[in-house]
């Protein structure tokens, strides 16, 4: 059998230089009781919210790793989770504002967490250890990455994540276009959709006014460097600033070029996507979550993964977004990024304390995260090999591009935050129409960003 040792190993380096990258840990039981007392004691009832709903890959791996915790405890979860969207980050916020938090909270470790940490709502890894001295400690401490807001660290992962280019191979065939490589440029893209679109496809399959956040990160990257792109600009007149002009006069000159679907501007990212998958767009930038929603397209029954249709599915593959200056193709986007919280409201409680740990230490340990992290990564100290056979053909793909990716670096929209970030997110269709300027929409939301 051919086995791959799992992506944490290759890129922990990387990850490490990640803003966005965090680690944690998961031991089957705490030492100080929070396995087997958990067991003894009263069976308790935890709120539980996740992103772990959806499209996302690892929507069903939860629900029977929930399932696996319950059975094994004798505790109850009440799961609250949701696609993670900028509805669910307000949610979330606002269930802490109004006392409404879950007891666990698998949520992003960025500046999204800032508004309840600085409430002091969730409670330090350091803290629990001090109670519960085997937490988190089966993950590399090294890529625990602290809060922006008081530099301590929360949030244990399970996965990390990447963000490349899906291609439909079907397509590329039909048009004469190779598949891209790690040395793909912007020129050669720019090349490729003129061909794609001459045959009669869409070249991108983007939503630009619902989902532009994507492009809007790489096109950022592409007039950047690994080095700087996580440097959020002083003002619209320094060098990063102008670089994030340019990137948004970027895509524009592909709006223009006709390279995006017609009603780019009024679809939502569900039905370009749909685009995609039916055959009708070539290109489509996105995350590792996705691999999930594409082989769900490639069965008969999305719920079930012995309606696939492998022919279907081997139309598919995943590559590098095309580079452009001092950042090359093979740098992407990516990290560790999110993680379990424990809130200060179940710490608190005498009765969900030790459960809320155990659970937390369940869902990280090492027999449960490979299952999460599958074609991405995980911080785990001594990540297993699995075995390739276990996975399906798309995601074998992605394992092997990921094996030739120079850098990733976190995504700097998780830094800019908020209403900030409107007049380039929502007000995308004015700036590729012209009707608003690259310029004046950058420099809006960075005076809303340091104003704030």
């Amino acid at each position: 059998m051919m086995k791959k040792r799992m992506m944490a190993t290759a890129l922990a380096g990387a990850m490490a230089l990640s803003m966005t990258a965090c680690g944690g840990q998961g031991t089957q039981q705490a030492s100080s009781g929070s396995g087997d007392g958990a067991e003894e004691n009263t069976p308790v009832e935890l709120v539980v919210t996740t992103t772990f709903a959806g499209e996302d890959t690892n929507a069903q791996n939860y629900k029977e790793a929930v399932k696996a915790w319950e059975t094994k405890s004798g505790n109850t979860i009440v799961d609250t989770s949701a696609t993670a969207d900028e509805t669910f980050k307000t949610r979330v916020v606002t269930d802490f504002e109004t006392g409404s938090e879950p007891d666990v909270l698998f949520f992003f470790n960025g500046a999204d967490a800032n508004s309840f940490i600085e409430a002091g709502k969730v409670v330090p890894i350091d803290e629990i250890r001090g109670e519960f001295p085997e937490y988190a400690t089966n993950m590399n401490d090294d890529l625990i990455v602290a809060s922006l807001v008081d530099d301590k660290k929360y949030a244990v992962p399970v996965n990390g994540y990447w963000e490349a280019m899906f291609i439909n191979t079907e397509i590329l065939e039909a048009a004469g276009v190779s598949k891209p490589d790690g040395s793909y440029t912007m020129d050669q893209f720019k090349e490729d959709c003129e061909k794609i679109k001459a045959a009669g496809y869409t070249p991108i399959a983007a939503a630009l006014g619902n989902i532009p956040h994507y492009w809007w990160e790489f096109a950022i990257f592409n007039n950047q460097s690994p080095d700087t792109h996580l440097e959020i600009p002083g003002s619209v007149d320094d060098e990063n600033g102008q670089a994030w002009v340019a990137g948004m006069n970027d895509i524009k000159e592909l709006y223009e070029l006709g390279y995006f679907p017609e009603n780019t501007l009024s679809a939502t990212d569900d039905e370009t996507f749909a685009m995609f998958t039916e055959g009708k767009a070539a290109f489509l930038i996105d995350g590792s979550w996705k691999v999930g929603g594409i082989v769900g397209a490639c069965q008969s029954d999305p719920e079930d993964p012995s309606t696939l249709d492998a022919d279907k599915l081997a139309k598919f593959d995943v590559t590098y977004v095309p580079g452009k200056g001092d950042r090359k193709a093979s740098d992407l986007v990516g990290g560790l990024s999110s993680g379990y919280y424990i809130t200060r409201k179940a710490w608190d409680d005498p009765q969900k304390k030790a459960a809320a740990v155990d659970f937390v230490e369940y869902m990280t340990s090492d027999n449960v995260v490979p299952a999460f992290a599958q074609h991405s990564a995980s911080a785990l100290k001594n990540a297993p090999e699995v075995d390739e056979t276990e996975f399906n053909e798309l995601q074998i793909k992605a394992m092997d591009m990921m094996a030739g990716t120079t850098s990733l670096t976190g995504a700097v929209q998780d830094l800019f935050m908020g209403d900030c970030r409107v007049s380039t997110f929502d007000g995308m269709p004015e700036i590729v129409t012209g009707r608003v300027a690259a310029e004046d929409a950058v420099a809006e939301g960075l005076e809303m960003y340091h104003n704030q």
